[in-house]
């Protein structure tokens, strides 16, 4: 097993590469938009009702942004004040995958569990690219610890915090979280033969405990729409908050109503799994494999050193979620940890075994996963977006040449494979935070011009947009929504005014007869949305788009 020291040593590590990405550029869509919902409530002294853009938001419950909001209050208004909760909350929950894998294997276990979900490329993401499920995973996982740990200890604070976790991650993106957390719980209860819990009275003061904790949200929800059945949401009159995220929230997204439809491929989260969980991938396609088999042919009996919990709930959501005809990749965030402490459960055994063999197997595997990761951070800052400074690249190698130096120290097969797997995570990760994001970012429109209005000390009270476009990169770094342009009324005689554009827009704007006096351009690409054609400089220009900002000095009707 790793030592108590490298343990700290790769778990700071792994904090330190997150807390890196709290200052870098917030990504566009979902966390510009999610943050300007946030700073919106700040503002406008507002937080019960949610607003995405003119339009009022019905999709997600409100704790992420009540956390963001309060980020906001506390901290000021920036990147680090709305990434803070998220990253809070992620180490909760990796302290939870620590306190879950203790309680079902033994301690050694635990440490590799928080090593793997803090070190899986979806989770180390979900911190730089800040969404609900940040949130979501740590509260579900923080539930799921305790309500686990009541049925094997039955101590009373342990159901407590367990209501409360549960409370706190539906309040957070709804149903979702009690299935993966009922679940859990339940294959826990079927592969132990505890049904008996469930008639414990204690139970009655979970269920109130849960009811307080969610009772915020559902204010929040009862106060904007329940108590106004006039308002048209989603092509619909007479929507009920509380009924949606009791009961349609999740059969929508199922089929799609109300969100739309952006996949029907069955297997998509089978392959996008291949990559959220990197570089674990083949340790924990290997754990399930292993753990599948020995419960087949235990045919689920009990038996000392298994588990059924982490398992059993993988095969009810994987294939459930599987379903849904509106998918995305971190859906998946929240069944990271349970993927952690199975892989954990597993290594954790192959260390105890010994099995030598099966470590000549899987270190040149990784050995050469941690190659290629090599391969892709050369090209990323050599080609892609060369560092710009010779003490930059001295820190590069120097950094390479330490890492390459730890991991090849004469250590046991087990310690070194999971020092290797880590270091693979640590390396693409701390130079996406520190270096690739941030210069990717220079590509965001309308953060970019933001700068570019701080820079000219333009009024920001005097931009409008020509559409109803979103613009929430925009709208966060110039501190206010954006208005639609309205001919008729926003441009009068001697007055200055700045409108933000796209190309189209711009040449429509000429071709009706409108004149500007002055422009301002940024470069603009969909950054969450890489292809090989923009990675290389020497295409790049034939994938950039242009955003304007023009300076408006007479309309079509002035000049008649």
């Amino acid at each position: 097993m790793i030592s108590d020291r490298r343990y700290y040593l790769l778990l700071g590590l792994l904090i330190w590469v997150m807390v890196m990405g709290l200052p870098v550029t917030l990504f566009e869509n979902d966390s510009n938009q999610f943050a300007v919902m946030a700073l919106r409530m700040v503002q406008e002294n507002d937080f019960l009702r949610l607003f995405k853009g003119t339009e009022e938001y019905l999709d997600k419950p409100h704790l992420h942004y009540w956390l963001a909001a309060g980020s906001f209050s506390l901290f000021g208004v920036s990147e680090f004040a709305y990434r803070l909760p998220a990253l809070l909350v992620l180490l909760l929950g990796a302290y939870s995958c620590y306190g879950l894998a203790s309680l079902l294997y033994r301690r050694s276990a635990g440490k590799l569990a928080s090593l793997i979900f803090l070190s899986s490329q979806t989770i180390v993401l979900s911190a730089i690219d800040v969404r609900t499920d940040a949130v979501l995973t740590g509260f579900s996982i923080f539930a799921i610890w305790k309500l686990i740990a009541f049925i094997e200890t039955r101590k009373t604070n342990a159901l407590f915090w367990g209501a409360i976790g549960a409370g706190l991650a539906f309040s957070t993106k709804g149903q979702i979280a009690l299935v993966v957390i009922g679940m859990t719980v339940l294959c826990h209860l079927a592969y132990t033969r505890q049904w008996k819990r469930l008639l414990d009275a204690r139970l009655l003061l979970a269920l109130g405990v849960f009811a307080l904790t969610i009772s915020p949200m559902l204010y929040a929800y009862y106060q904007q729409f329940d108590l106004h059945p006039e308002k048209i949401i989603r092509g619909r009159g007479d929507r009920s908050g509380i009924y949606f995220i009791f009961w349609e929230q999740s059969f929508e997204r199922m089929s799609g109503e109300g969100m739309g439809k952006n996949s029907s491929d069955y297997f998509f989260f089978f392959h996008s799994f291949l990559w959220v969980i990197l570089p674990w991938t083949v340790l924990s396609l290997l754990a399930l494999w292993v753990r599948t088999s020995q419960a087949i042919k235990l045919r689920l009996r009990k038996v000392r050193g298994l588990e059924f919990a982490t398992l059993g709930a993988l095969f009810i959501i994987f294939p459930l979620i599987s379903f849904a005809q509106f998918k995305l990749p971190h859906y998946l965030n929240v069944l990271m940890p349970l993927y952690a402490v199975l892989t954990a459960g597993y290594l954790d055994t192959l260390d105890r075994r010994q099995s030598g063999r099966l470590m000549k197997i899987l270190l040149p595997i990784h050995y050469t996963i941690l190659s290629l990761c090599f391969v892709v951070i050369c090209l990323l800052v050599f080609f892609v977006f060369p560092l710009d400074s010779a003490f930059a690249y001295f820190l590069f190698f120097m950094g390479l040449i330490c890492m390459v130096l730890y991991i090849l120290k004469i250590d046991p097969p087990f310690p070194r494979l999971i020092t290797l797997v880590v270091s693979t995570s640590l390396l693409i990760n701390a130079v996406l935070n520190l270096h690739f994001y941030p210069r990717l970012l220079h590509y965001q429109g309308g953060s970019e011009m933001a700068k570019l209005i701080k820079e000219k000390q333009i009024d920001a009270q005097g931009i409008y947009k020509w559409s109803d476009d979103h613009t929430w990169a925009l709208d966060f770094y110039n501190r206010r929504p954006t208005p639609v342009f309205d001919p008729n009324t926003d441009l009068e005689e001697g007055q200055e005014i700045w409108l933000y554009t796209n190309e189209k827009q711009k040449v429509d704007l000429f071709n009706q007869g409108w004149e500007w006096s002055e422009e301002l351009e940024v470069d603009q690409f969909r950054i969450t949305r890489l292809q090989a054609r923009f990675l290389n400089p020497h295409s790049r220009k034939e994938v950039l788009r242009k955003h304007y900002l023009l300076k408006m000095t007479e309309a079509p009707h002035q000049k008649e």
